[in-house]
C-alpha cells in the first residue's frame, strides 16, 4: 500500500504541481495558519495585513507525511503555540480531521492516528514528539471556512 500511494503522490506532484506550500510572516507571532487544500486561500492570506500578525500560513495535504512534517516543524519553532486549521478538506485524505485526532487522542503501537478516518493514517515522528505537539500546541477548528474576514477574529484573539 505505501508503495502505491508513493506513486500517487509522485503523480500528483507532476500533473497538479504546486509550488506555494509555505508563506513566513512574522517570526515573532505565535499563530500560525494551516488552510489544507485551499490554495487561493493560501494565496489570499500570503497577501494579505495578517502575515504581519502570523508567523507562516502553509497547506496540509496528507494525513502521514504532512502531518509528520507540521508536527516537527512546530516542535523545532517552539514560539508557535497555536495553529488555525481552515479551509477545504483534502478529498479522501481528511488531513485537517487526522491532526485534530492525533493531537487529542495520539497514535496506537503501530504509530496509526487514533480514530482518524484517513486511508493511510502512519506517523513516522516518535510518541515523545507527538506528545511534545499535544502540550504545547492550541489547535482552532475552523475546517471549511474559506472566508478570510471570518478567520481574520481568530488571529486577532
Amino acid at each position: 500500500m505505501n508503495s502505491l500511494a508513493e506513486l500517487a503522490g509522485h503523480l500528483c506532484k507532476i500533473l497538479l504541481p504546486i509550488d506555494e506550500e509555505l508563506f513566513h510572516g512574522n517570526p515573532a507571532s505565535n499563530v500560525a495558519i494551516c488552510t489544507l487544500s485551499s490554495i487561493n486561500l493560501l494565496k489570499e492570506i500570503s497577501n494579505s495585513d495578517l502575515m504581519t500578525k502570523i508567523t507562516l500560513v502553509g497547506r496540509l495535504l496528507s494525513e502521514n507525511k504532512g502531518i509528520d512534517a507540521l508536527i516537527r516543524y512546530v516542535n523545532k519553532h517552539t514560539t508557535i503555540d497555536t495553529i488555525i486549521v481552515c479551509g477545504i478538506e483534502v478529498s479522501g485524505h481528511m488531513a485537517g480531521h487526522a491532526l485534530f485526532c492525533v493531537h487529542k487522542s495520539g497514535t496506537d503501537g503501530q504509530n496509526r492516528i487514533i480514530n482518524s478516518v484517513s486511508p493511510d493514517p502512519v506517523l513516522s515522528v516518535s510518541k515523545y514528539e507527538i506528545q511534545q505537539f499535544q502540550r504545547r500546541i492550541t489547535l482552532i477548528n475552523e475546517i471549511g471556512q474559506t472566508n478570510l474576514e471570518k478567520i481574520r477574529p481568530f488571529v486577532n484573539s
